[in-house]
């Protein structure tokens, strides 16, 4: 296993880690099997999608601003439930299958950490099984 340390700037933001995710799976000599992607923040989560018109990024992030507002009458006093509920609703892992040394992503698609109560210092897991 291996753990990223990413610094987000904003309080939404989606990080692409694609070629971090890549450098571990180089890195392991495993070829075939699957690659576990982990964020153990109750605030953040890890997706797959689109890496090749960022403006895909920017509607995640609207869209999931209309699902769960910053301001919504929460109880939860430490202000960030919307957070929690953006969390909950992406999920804090991906899986991915390695096949000949190569994540068997999508030709547009890309993984993501996303910061849902930035700006903050946050770590991502990154674990290579074998076949």
């Amino acid at each position: 296993m291996r753990t990223l340390k990413l610094t987000s700037r904003r309080t939404n933001e989606l990080i692409e880690i694609t070629d971090s995710v890549r450098d571990v799976v180089s890195h392991s000599g495993i070829r075939d099997g699957q690659v576990l992607v982990y964020t153990p923040h109750t605030t953040a989560a890890i997706t797959i999608n689109e890496n090749a018109d960022p403006d895909v990024v920017t509607d995640l992030i609207a869209g999931l601003d209309r699902i769960a507002p910053l301001q919504n009458n929460y109880r939860h006093l430490e202000g960030n439930s919307a957070a929690h509920i953006k969390s909950s609703l992406v999920g804090a892992s991906e899986t991915v299958i390695l096949s000949n040394g190569a994540l068997q992503l999508g030709t547009w698609q890309g993984l993501y950490f996303c910061e849902f109560d930035g700006p903050r210092t946050r770590q991502v897991h990154i674990q290579v099984l074998g076949a």
